[in-house]
């Protein structure tokens, strides 16, 4: 869920619930240490966009 859509559910501001994200963050330890180190690794829909836009609108049209 993303902070608007949690703020709709509790009824409090979305900045009060990004505060609270903030202060959750804080205690948690700067690296995450597996007991076991997985042997194969899979990345989901990772898109890199390296040219020009062809039209100066998304429509075709220049």
């Amino acid at each position: 869920m993303g902070f608007r859509a949690i703020e709709r559910v509790k009824g409090v501001h979305h900045t009060t619930v990004i505060n609270w994200v903030k202060q959750i963050g804080e205690l948690l330890p700067d690296a995450y240490e597996p007991e076991v180190i997985p042997q194969v690794g899979e990345l989901d829909e990772l898109e890199t966009f390296i040219r020009a836009k062809k039209t100066k609108f998304g429509c075709g049209r220049q």
